[in-house]
């Protein structure tokens, strides 16, 4: 709903500077600097589970079981943070955030067309989470954060008296900080390394409209999609008993246990202004 009513917000915006000004015919050639800010949301993977490696041998296709052979996460898995140590308690979403950033770019203009290309570095607070519940009961909490992201994308356009509507994508890496959680205090639990870099692409559109000769306001939407990576964690004996379901034979060495998507997605609106050269 917040991303909606930024989006709704962007549009208007940029649709009230279109009545204000007169339709008169621009040159978009040249280069641009600018700042931009607004609201973004982390794709809803509402079916994300967790996944375990009993064996160690590198496939996360095992199922934890208790020592009387039941499954013990039977209660299940949510999207988000963990409101207890209970699937009971449900879990409450932290997947929207805000961000802003800074951005470069050149355009050429042929006719009516544009094409150019922009880079952009942004700011993110963004979390996404998911868990899973055991039966002892515990809760166990997988997250990522968004913490900046740089793209480079080309820009394909269409001029129309002082706007310009356009079309973008591109490559995409950021930094992505993995965090875990959990009720459980027998166990021992110790993490992978963390490569906290993700690559992938982005896409989206906009409008930019002229102000003044070289002042531009702008409204976009755009999608990010990054591969987090798998962030293992390992669960060790720790204090439990030898007939913990996390060390039971035949392997007590323990077991490794990672979120079901690698993929962090983003959604984006923003507003911005641009200063062309």
């Amino acid at each position: 709903m917040r991303i909606l009513s930024t989006s709704a917000a962007a549009a208007a915006l940029v649709m009230a500077a279109a009545m204000a000004s007169p339709t008169l015919a621009q040159d978009w050639s040249g280069g641009y600097v600018g700042v931009y800010g607004g609201a973004s949301m982390a794709d809803d993977d509402g079916d994300e589970t967790l996944l375990f490696d009993r064996d160690l041998d590198g496939a996360f296709d095992d199922t934890v079981t208790t020592a009387l052979g039941a499954d013990a996460f039977s209660p299940g898995f949510c999207d988000g943070r963990a409101q207890s140590n209970a699937a009971a308690g449900g879990c409450s979403s932290d997947n929207k955030g805000v961000q802003g950033g800074v951005r470069a770019g050149y355009d050429w203009q042929f006719g009516s067309f544009v094409v150019g290309g922009v880079a952009d570095v942004s700011a993110f607070d963004l979390k996404d989470s998911a868990t899973g519940f055991s039966t002892t009961p515990a809760a166990y909490q997988f997250t990522r954060e968004l913490d900046h992201l740089a793209a480079a994308r080309a820009r394909v356009g269409y001029a129309y008296g002082p706007a310009l509507i356009y079309a973008t994508g591109g490559y995409a890496v950021g930094k992505v900080k993995n965090r875990f959680y959990t009720t459980n205090a027998a166990n021992s639990f110790t993490a992978s390394t963390d490569d906290d870099k993700a690559d992938g692409w982005q896409a989206g559109g906009g409008l930019e409209y002229r102000l003044a000769p070289n002042l531009s306001i702008t409204g976009e939407y755009l999608y990010t999609s990054l591969d987090a990576g798998d962030y293992v964690i390992r669960v060790g004996q720790g204090a439990a008993p030898a007939t913990n379901p996390f060390v039971l034979a035949p392997n007590t060495t323990g077991t490794d246990m990672i979120r079901s998507s690698t993929s962090f997605d983003v959604h984006a609106v923003q507003i911005g202004m641009n200063y062309r050269f």
